[in-house]
C-alpha cells in the first residue's frame, strides 16, 4: 500500500476565513460563537450559532473576514448555496498551500476531489420552499437543484480546477468530512490518484436548520445571552451543541509524489478506522462500543497501541449524554494509561456537522506541527477522569501520534490518526 501525506490545508471557519488566522485564534481562546443576526430567532429557542464573519463595505481584513466574491462572481454567487462557496474557497487555500495550482493534463487526470456534506444545501431548499409557497412554481430558480446536491460541492471544486480523477461526495451527517478523508487516502493507497482534494462543508444555519435541531433537543438553549459560553464540551453544566458553518480542505498526496516535486509536508496519515452503531437514529450506543471500535480499527490500520496516541481531537459535541460515552470509550481503548491530552475544539466554533471532522483534522495536524494540544474552552467542572482535557488553555507538549474522532446520526463512527512525518 502507498503511503499518503498531507502536503496542503485550507479553511473557512468561524473563527477566520483562513487556516493560519483560525489557528491563532483557537490557540489564543477566542471564540468564533455569537448571537444568530442574519435572520429572525425571537421565536426559536436556540439563538446562538458559530457563523462564519461575511465581509461588508466596512471590513477590509479578509483573513478574519469572508467574502464570497473573492471567490465568485456576483453572477455566480445565485447559483450555488454557500456551503459550495466555503468549499470552493478553503479548496483555493489549500491548493495555494500545496502549490499544485498548475498542473499538466496527466496531473489533473490523476487529481481527484472527495468533499462530504451532512445536509448540504438546507438554507437554498428553505428559502426555496418560501419562495415556492408565496409566488408560485415560476418563481422557483432553474438553479435550485444543482445549488443544493451536495456533490455539487466536489464538482465545482473540479471544475473550477480542471480536477479529472476520482469525483466523490460522502454523506454521513457529521462523520462526513473525516470519511471524505479516510476515504481519499484509500484511493491513493491503492494508485487511483497521486493526489485527492478532501474534505467537508456545511452551511445550515438557517431558521429551518435551528428549529429542527432545537426540537430534537439537541441544542444549547440556557446560554442564549452568554454565546461565547455556550459549548462547554465535558462540563457538568453543558446543555446540548452549538451549530458551526464551514469547510476544510486538505490535499492528500502519495509520498513519492509529494517529494519528488519538494512539497512541504504537514504529518502521514496512517490511520483510519469505521464502524456502526447499529442502535439508534440519533443517540448513540449507550456503552461506547461503536466509537470504541472505531478508534480501535483506526488504530490497527496505522498498526500502533493505544498508549502511542499522544492526543485526540475528540468529537466532544457538548451534549450530555453524547460526551460521556465517547469519554468512556476513549477511558476503555487506553485501558487506564493516563498521559494522554482529549480536548473539544468545538468549544471554540461549534459543531460543523458535516465539515467538522475535516476541519478538526486540520487541527489536529496543526497539533503536530507546532507540538501543541489546543484547549477545550469553557471547561470549568469537568467530568472525572484519568485523561486530560486541556481545560481552558492549551498544552505545549510532545505529540507523534494524533487521533480525530467524528460520529454521527445513524450510529456511524470514525476515527483518523496522523503522524508526524519522518
Amino acid at each position: 500500500m502507498k503511503r499518503v501525506v498531507v502536503t496542503g490545508l485550507g479553511m473557512v471557519s468561524p473563527l477566520a476565513a483562513n487556516v493560519r488566522e483560525s489557528w491563532r485564534r483557537l490557540l489564543g481562546c477566542e471564540s468564533g460563537i455569537n448571537r444568530i443576526t442574519s435572520f429572525d430567532v425571537s421565536d426559536l429557542s436556540c439563538q446562538i450559532a458559530g457563523q462564519v464573519k461575511l465581509a461588508n463595505a466596512d471590513c477590509q481584513d479578509l483573513s478574519i473576514f469572508f467574502d464570497p466574491l473573492h471567490y465568485v462572481s456576483s453572477k455566480e454567487l445565485g447559483k450555488m448555496d454557500m456551503f459550495i462557496i466555503y468549499a470552493i474557497a478553503a479548496a483555493t487555500e489549500a491548493l495555494n498551500d500545496a502549490g499544485l495550482t498548475d498542473l499538466g493534463e496527466e496531473e489533473r487526470e490523476r487529481t481527484g476531489v472527495i468533499i462530504g456534506s451532512g445536509i448540504g444545501g438546507l438554507r437554498v431548499i428553505y428559502d426555496t420552499s418560501v419562495t415556492l409557497k408565496e409566488n408560485g412554481s415560476r418563481r422557483v430558480s432553474p438553479f435550485f437543484i444543482p445549488s443544493s446536491l451536495i456533490n455539487l460541492a466536489a464538482g465545482h471544486v473540479s471544475i473550477r480546477f480542471g480536477l479529472k480523477g476520482p469525483n466523490h461526495a460522502v454523506v454521513t451527517a457529521c462523520s462526513s468530512g473525516s470519511h471524505a478523508i479516510g476515504d481519499a487516502a484509500r484511493i491513493i493507497q491503492v494508485g487511483a490518484a497521486d493526489v485527492m482534494v478532501a474534505g467537508g462543508a456545511e452551511a445550515a444555519i438557517c431558521r429551518l436548520g435551528v428549529a429542527g435541531f432545537a426540537a430534537a433537543r439537541a441544542l444549547s438553549t440556557g446560554r442564549n445571552n452568554a454565546p461565547q459560553e455556550a459549548s462547554r464540551p465535558w462540563d457538568k453544566s453543558r446543555d446540548g451543541f452549538v451549530m458551526g458553518e464551514g469547510s476544510g480542505i486538505l490535499i492528500l498526496e502519495e509520498l513519492e509524489h509529494a517529494k519528488k516535486r519538494g512539497a512541504k509536508i504537514y504529518g502521514e496519515i496512517t490511520g483510519y478506522g469505521m464502524s456502526g452503531d447499529a442502535y439508534h437514529m440519533t443517540a448513540p450506543e449507550p456503552n461506547g462500543d461503536g466509537a470504541y471500535r472505531a478508534m480501535r480499527a483506526a488504530l490497527m490500520s496505522a498498526n500502533i497501541s493505544a498508549e502511542q496516541v499522544d492526543y485526540i481531537n475528540a468529537h466532544g459535541t457538548s451534549t450530555p449524554i453524547g460526551d460521556v460515552i465517547e469519554l468512556r470509550a476513549i477511558e476503555r481503548i487506553l485501558d487506564g494509561k493516563p498521559g494522554i491530552s482529549v480536548s473539544s475544539t468545538k468549544s471554540a466554533i461549534g459543531h460543523l456537522l458535516g465539515a467538522a471532522g475535516a476541519v478538526e483534522a486540520i487541527f489536529s495536524l496543526l497539533s503536530l506541527r507546532d507540538q501543541i494540544a489546543p484547549p477545550t474552552l469553557n471547561l470549568h467542572d469537568p467530568e472525572e477522569t484519568f485523561v486530560d482535557f486541556v481545560p481552558l488553555q492549551p498544552h505545549e507538549r510532545r505529540i507523534r501520534f494524533v487521533m480525530s474522532n467524528s460520529f454521527g446520526f445513524g450510529g456511524t463512527n470514525t476515527s483518523l490518526i496522523f503522524k508526524t512525518f519522518e
